[in-house]
């Protein structure tokens, strides 16, 4: 049984920093790549960043680039979103999801199992 469980939400004031975890279990991790998405009230869930199985290779959305760093331990099982300089339009529920293969990628359909998502609410 695959189980990705995330951790490290909660409200910050803007300007501030958190940072994500998602273990994951009942998959060889190292063979996948990890994304983030967010989902926002009243909208869709869009693609947050990217990280190849090694975590030599990584995308993100423009909007939090140079503000979000996704990252990898493989000997942990684990993949983090380190986020600084939070606005409040980065209020959302945030969820790690198991990419179907090695490549970072970067659409929802792209990836197989999915976390139960934590709520990062951010304060003007």
């Amino acid at each position: 049984q695959v189980q990705l469980v995330e951790s490290g939400g909660g409200l910050v004031q803007a300007g501030g920093s958190l940072r994500l975890s998602c273990a994951v279990s009942g998959r060889t991790f190292s063979n996948y790549a990890m994304g983030w998405f967010r989902q926002a009230p009243g909208k869709e869930r869009e693609f947050v960043a990217t990280i190849s199985w090694s975590g030599g290779s990584t995308a993100y959305r423009d909007s939090v680039k140079d503000r979000f760093t996704i990252s990898r331990d493989n000997a942990k099982n684990t993949a983090y979103l380190q986020m600084n300089s939070l606005k409040p339009e980065d209020t959302a529920v945030y969820y790690c999801a198991l990419g179907a293969g090695r490549d970072r990628r970067i659409f929802a359909t792209e990836y197989t199992y999915w976390g139960q998502g934590t709520q990062v609410t951010v304060s003007s």
